[in-house]
């Protein structure tokens, strides 16, 4: 059986296009979360890609101001299925999922995980880069929009 060349090329060409990263200069995320914290968080419901469904405070951003690889500002529009990767100075990465994120002080304090909840905390401070993309995962909100 042979396959299909145009169809492997149209996959392919799917799955590059579809994890786009932008990227966010580290004082534009400062400015953008200035005011987020945890009393700015709102408790959201959120079914997951196997229909259970996650209760987490979520920030209230609706876009994200980024680049793209080009430098061209970008808003990318906040959903349950972005994700945040942060490198650091010794080029440490920690990924989070950006609905999840809030600021204490100079620390970063975000979600990893949906299933297990486990927050984890890193310096602001430290950080040299930060990258930003739709996991696609099929993540809805609870009324399945």
């Amino acid at each position: 059986m042979r396959s299909n060349p145009l169809k492997s090329l149209l996959i392919l060409f799917f799955f590059l296009s579809s994890c786009k990263t932008y990227y966010i200069p580290v004082e534009s995320f400062k400015t953008q979360f200035k005011n987020v914290n945890p009393k700015t968080m709102q408790v959201t419901t959120t079914r997951g890609p196997l229909g259970g469904l996650y209760v987490y405070p979520a920030n209230q951003i609706k876009y994200i101001e980024c680049l793209d690889k080009e430098g061209n500002s970008y808003l990318l529009q906040n959903s349950p299925s972005i994700e945040i990767r942060f490198t650091d100075t010794n080029n440490k990465k920690t990924t989070f999922y950006f609905d999840g994120l809030f600021l204490s002080d100079t620390l970063i304090i975000g979600d990893r995980s949906r299933f297990i909840g486990a927050q984890k905390a890193i310096s602001l401070n430290n950080i040299k880069l930060i990258e930003i993309q739709d996991g696609h995962k099929n993540f809805t909100d609870a009324k399945g929009k």
